[in-house]
């Protein structure tokens, strides 16, 4: 027996939940199927348990995509003002962490159990465990599932991407794009931590746990903090440039951003001529860093006796510190999928596919990507009410 619905949605993450809301609210028979066992699992496992769930500083320009202004209508018709509301409406507390990062004071369950609330009273049917093995263009969809065939008018998929393949995540709408003929744009992993090798490396693990506010650059530049750990580099500043750097890049840190080493070094030689260059670095930068680069790279002297070559070797060490990753850790730790179904075959108002009339593609597998600070959730959300008000 077929059961008959107007709308499934595929998947019941942030974009999935939120779509099958919005769906459900304009008197839609709507079937959410998720094939894990619980609904937004990234919802309980961001922000550190607590969910950095939208960004009040939101713009087109905080999202990656062939296409910069596909995101702009989705955006504008839902604002971060407009889930701070229903966040509100539910009585969950939340703050601003900093850089408009908003979270909830308590945990990410909140918001998961927020939709959740919402899905039920919108008359939304959610299946869990119930994957999906096959769809089939029949007047509209036919859905073959782990708990039976389904049918519906319009399709939304909102199986988001490849990143943290131990939580369930699959290549599930990107193959269901390319089944109905639509492009697929070149998928790799971003926010997502350096691997080093060679000195990097072994310098990385000396300083592991060691954390620096810094202004890092490839192209484009991102002042957040770093962090060295026994892999590599990661840190928001190399979590953001990472949705950036190509593999044989090169990258550029300033370790010390607002100073300028040699102004600071001669200052000391006017006011402090007799004190060590280990104790001067220590001022500003973490002293297992300057223990470090004094026993690789500095003898320890007065500041005094420093030539105009050593100030010049100091300053090129610190500003910026240049090197080229080894890589990235991948899929199995980025926070999310760069590239995705190509914008170029979605409406921007609706979401819908414009060769395959009644399909929707939104929030990750789409190929619009935001940086770090709850950008993609605000696009999860957008996105997600977009297409939900047309199906």
């Amino acid at each position: 027996m077929v059961q008959q619905y107007d709308v499934i949605v595929i998947g019941a993450g942030a974009a999935g939940l939120m779509c099958a809301i919005e769906a459900g609210r304009r008197g839609r028979r709507v079937l959410l199927l998720e094939h894990a066992k619980r609904a937004g699992k990234k919802i309980l496992m961001s922000g550190g348990g607590r969910c950095n769930f939208t960004n009040l500083h939101t713009t087109p320009e905080d999202f990656l995509s062939r296409n910069p202004h596909f995101c702009k209508s989705a955006l504008s018709r839902y604002t971060p003002w407009d889930f701070i509301a229903l966040v509100e409406r539910h009585g969950i507390a939340w703050h601003e962490k900093k850089l408009g990062q908003l979270f909830c004071d308590h945990r990410s369950s909140d918001i998961v159990n927020m939709l959740l609330r919402e899905c039920e009273q919108a008359g939304v049917e959610l299946r869990l465990r119930c994957p999906v093995y096959a769809v089939h263009r029949e007047k509209g969809f036919r859905l073959e599932t782990g708990q039976g065939t389904a049918a519906c008018e319009s399709l939304v998929v909102a199986t988001g991407g490849l990143s943290i393949p131990t939580m369930g995540a699959t290549g599930f709408g990107h193959d269901l794009a390319r089944q109905f003929g639509l492009d697929v744009l070149p998928l790799r992993a971003g926010l997502v931590p350096f691997t080093l090798d060679g000195e990097s490396l072994s310098w990385s693990r000396e300083l592991s746990g060691v954390s620096l506010d810094i202004t890092a650059s490839c192209g484009v530049s991102f002042r957040e903090n770093l962090l060295w750990t026994h892999r590599g580099l990661s840190g928001p500043a190399v979590l953001q440039l990472s949705s950036y750097w190509l593999p044989g890049q090169e990258v550029a840190f300033d370790l010390l951003p607002g100073l300028d080493v040699r102004e600071v070094i001669d200052e000391a030689r006017r006011e402090r001529p007799r004190i060590q260059l280990r104790t001067l670095l220590s001022e500003h930068l973490p002293r297992r860093l300057v223990e470090l680069w004094s026993d690789r790279r500095w003898t320890d002297r007065r500041v005094a006796d420093l030539s105009a070559a050593d100030i010049r070797q100091v300053s090129e060490a610190l500003q910026p510190w240049r090197l080229k990753p080894a890589g990235t850790e991948g899929y199995r730790t980025a926070e999310v999928t760069l590239g995705g179904v190509n914008t170029d075959e979605l409406s921007s108002r609706t979401m819908e596919s414009t060769k395959v009339p009644g399909l929707y593609f939104i929030g990750e597998v789409v190929d619009v990507t935001g940086h770090l600070g709850g950008f993609n959730f605000q696009w999860a959300w957008a996105s997600a009410v977009a297409a939900g008000q047309d199906v």
